[in-house]
């Protein structure tokens, strides 16, 4: 076997002659790779964003506006549904989350999170409490029974917990795991937020007399949502939080495709959407609203894996 030429190794031009800008196709695609090696925690992260994310909108739902008890318990049950499963796949998650982006090259310096069993039982703990509150919480709504001040409270506990346990445990400690808290909370509100309305609008197919004011409420807040979501995405590339790059870094950095990616479609094009569907709810266009949220549930849900992919992938918070 003969021995590659003294300076070529790795990095260096590909040998044999292949061409140089294949070089760089094969370069470039190693984020898309590092995203792919971490796709059971992408899909923890989307799991209980609609778990947690859209049993708190139905608690805000029930205590802010007169939104109908169907809806209620029906979407109380899908968020049980999906922390049951979060709490199946954090038990299939790997013994420890790897972060290994790519040296100063590729924006961010390798880091290893160091397994913890206390951790990893708190944050199934928290998923399992969110999932049968969601359940009970469902009941005595569906049976009339007065507010379910209790279940309400231990199914947000329980998500706080899991998410909390989760950003400490993959952010290594309290300093970088609490900008990953926030992420995680903003992913949560605008995954389950986006689900949420979506059901909702679709009672109003069925039942033409019901006011608009539930789904103005849930419309709004997801508005603000995602607006609280681009001030943290300029925050975060301001500050190079994360990863510890310079400033704004990371979007002409090998993650730049993903990074634009997760501001223009998982951002700014909900956030104009989200707009639209409060005005035609305004104006009790039903259909309309729930079509915009259909697009919106696709394109949240995008920016939600893509966050997650870039965080877990290079250590960059979106």
């Amino acid at each position: 076997m003969p021995r590659a030429p003294a300076g070529e190794g790795r990095g260096s031009p590909p040998a044999h002659g292949l061409p140089e800008a294949l070089g760089r196709t094969l370069r470039r695609a190693v984020p898309a790779r590092q995203i792919a090696e971490n796709l059971a925690y992408i899909n923890w992260v989307v799991l209980v964003g609609l778990g947690l994310g859209t049993f708190a909108a139905v608690v805000v739902a029930r205590e802010r506006s007169e939104a109908p008890r169907g809806f209620l318990a029906f979407t109380a049950l899908c968020a049980a549904a999906f922390a049951a499963l979060a709490w199946l796949s954090d038990g299939a998650l790997p013994t420890a989350a790897t972060i290994t982006p790519e040296a100063a090259a590729t924006s961010a310096a390798a880091r290893h999170v160091v397994p913890d069993p206390a951790i990893d039982t708190l944050r199934a703990a928290g998923l399992a409490a969110l999932a049968v509150s969601a359940v009970i919480w469902a009941i005595v709504v569906r049976r009339g029974r007065p507010r379910p001040t209790l279940p309400a409270f231990a199914g947000l506990a329980g998500g706080a917990v899991a998410l909390g346990a989760g950003a400490y445990g993959w952010g290594g400690g309290i300093v970088n795991g609490l900008p990953l808290l926030v992420q995680l909370g903003a992913l949560c509100a605008a995954t389950g937020g986006v689900f949420a309305s979506m059901i909702l609008g679709h009672w109003y197919l069925v039942t033409p007399k019901l006011g608009e004011q539930p789904l103005v409420l849930l419309s709004r807040l997801l508005l603000w949502v995602l607006g609280l979501q681009v001030v943290l995405f300029v925050v975060w590339q301001a500050t190079g939080a994360g990863a510890g790059i310079s400033p704004f870094g990371a979007l002409v950095g090998p993650w730049a495709l993903f990074v634009w990616l997760r501001l223009i479609v998982g951002l700014v094009f909900p956030l104009i959407v989200s707009w639209a569907a409060l005005q035609t709810a305004k104006t009790r266009s039903m259909e309309s609203a729930t079509g915009l949220q259909y697009i919106n549930v696709g394109s949240i849900a995008a920016g939600t894996i893509l966050a997650a992919g870039l965080y877990f992938g290079a250590g960059l918070l979106t």
